[in-house]
């Protein structure tokens, strides 16, 4: 896949590794192997991982807290930054928030499935944390942007990704404006950001347009809903109720 990369957006995937250090999950061993860390195993359904993405002032955070305010099963994989904390924002809830060298040793020693550089502050997502999640039969959420969801599908072909659309270009700006937090120029940065970020989501597996905040909300709903619906998911329930079939044919059934 083919990402359009600048000097305040780059990502890169790390293949191995997990977040260790103060505050964050840890790894059961640092040998664990990627390729390992998302086989599925024998007695377990395993969760699907949903990258959400979205250009800023399309909607995303809400819809990911409303989605997991109403779809169960769901959870949300916290990032770790390098970024300063914002009032009333919470440590490990938020995001997990590390200074610059936690974050670069992190980094070295490939604890992260996918990392970014953002308008000057650094975001990754742990790979042990979203194994966390999918190895108890959950579904976890990414909210991350489109060169991180690049990194994740490159490394997990079967992660979904959802794009969030504005219904327009005015409305886009409309919305940035009306949040009243940042300056002009600030604002002008987000929506040349947008524009790249507009094309790359072409090429998500879904795209929802968020023209009425609860039509996107029951949208990105259905999707996660059908895709836990697929075979690979259900097949499990053929293999039960055959079973019990079979019991019965040889008289082993107690009912």
């Amino acid at each position: 896949m083919q990402v359009h990369r600048t000097a305040s957006h780059e990502r890169s995937p790390a293949l191995r590794g997990d977040v260790a250090q103060g505050g964050v999950p840890e790894a059961p061993c640092p040998e664990f192997a990627y390729s390992r860390i998302f086989e599925p195993e024998d007695d377990v359904t395993r969760g699907d991982i949903f990258v959400i993405s979205a250009p800023s002032g399309s909607g995303k955070t809400t819809i990911c807290r409303a989605l997991l305010a109403r779809v169960e099963g769901l959870s949300l994989s916290v990032s770790c930054t390098t970024r300063e904390r914002k009032p009333g924002e919470r440590d490990g809830v938020d995001y997990y928030f590390v200074d610059e060298e936690k974050f670069g040793n992190m980094l070295e020693s490939n604890e992260f499935l996918e990392t970014a550089s953002v308008f000057g502050c650094r975001y990754g997502t742990s790979r042990h944390a979203v194994e966390a999640i999918v190895s108890k039969g959950l579904d976890a959420v990414l909210e991350i942007d489109v060169q991180g969801g690049a990194s994740v599908k490159a490394a997990v072909p079967g992660a979904v990704r959802i794009g969030i659309l504005p219904p327009d270009w005015e409305t886009l700006r409309a919305r940035l404006t009306a949040r009243a937090r940042d300056s002009r120029q600030e604002i002008e940065r987000r929506l040349a950001a947008a524009r790249r970020e507009i094309g790359e989501l072409g090429k998500y597996d879904y795209l929802v347009v968020n023209d009425d905040l609860e039509t996107a909300v029951r949208q990105v709903e259905w999707i996660v809903r059908a895709r836990r619906l697929r075979r690979e998911r259900t097949i499990g329930v053929v293999g039960r109720i055959l079973g019990k079939e079979g019991e019965e044919r040889d008289g082993s059934s107690n009912g």
